[in-house]
């Protein structure tokens, strides 16, 4: 399988946004972890000096082969199977900006939440407001944005919601006057995710405590098997 977007290794420059995003769900990343659509391992190095049983799973094979020669030092294990296709059960299972790539991603979500161990965690960052859909989006093949109405239709029996919160009010405003200023864009450029990453994200940091997590480009939502 072939990833069909170009943008990892200009969004592996946004490490301020990783690392918030780590701040948000460090605490639930466990035991023996699996990443899902690890791509090129942007976010894995933020937590994995810290997990002595870590699993990353990518399908494409140029990502795969990247993260392996990137993680060749470590103790990680590496995989091309889908979550279905492993015979194992995980405390901690995460799909940061992964599952809208996944075209059945409720039957995804409930395959994922059947692997967790009891008290397990299930970790899901998306870029949240259909009505944001772009260009982008498309290229990258998102097959969708999500609303709250998603998650909350999910009725996964024997869980409990421990985090469902919007993240990067500032973003949002960004990503709307992108997509109408900057119509015939794909990609955005090094520098527009340099600004965003640098400059607005750290004053998302407020405003998203500003607005209480109600609103914001992405949604991060924390469950767990009881």
């Amino acid at each position: 399988m072939k990833y069909p977007g170009k943008e990892l290794e200009n969004f592996d420059k946004a490490t301020i946004w990783r690392k918030y995003i780590y701040f948000h769900i460090q605490s639930f990343i466990r035991a023996k972890v699996l990443e899902v659509g690890a791509g090129i391992g942007s976010f894995t190095e933020n937590y994995k000096h810290k997990i002595k049983d870590l699993t990353l799973s990518e399908l494409d094979a140029n990502n795969l082969k990247i993260i392996k020669k990137k993680f060749k030092s470590t103790n990680l294990s590496f995989t091309n199977k889908t979550v279905k296709n492993l015979n194992k059960n995980f405390d901690t299972i995460m799909y940061l900006n992964v599952l809208e790539h996944v075209k059945n991603d409720k039957n995804e979500i409930k395959i994922a939440f059947q692997k967790l161990k009891k008290n397990g965690h299930l970790i899901i960052l998306v870029p949240a407001h259909n009505e944001l859909y772009s260009k982008f989006d498309k290229a990258v093949g998102h097959f969708k944005r999500y609303d709250k109405n998603f998650f909350d239709n999910l009725n996964l029996k024997n869980s409990e919601i421990k985090k469902f919160i919007f993240l990067d009010s500032m973003g949002y405003l960004l990503y709307f006057l992108n997509k109408f200023f900057f119509k015939d864009e794909v990609y955005p450029s090094k520098f527009k995710i340099l600004i965003w990453d640098k400059i607005f994200t750290p004053m998302t940091f407020f405003l998203d405590k500003l607005f209480l997590n109600k609103f914001g480009k992405n949604i991060l939502y924390i469950v767990k098997k009881l």
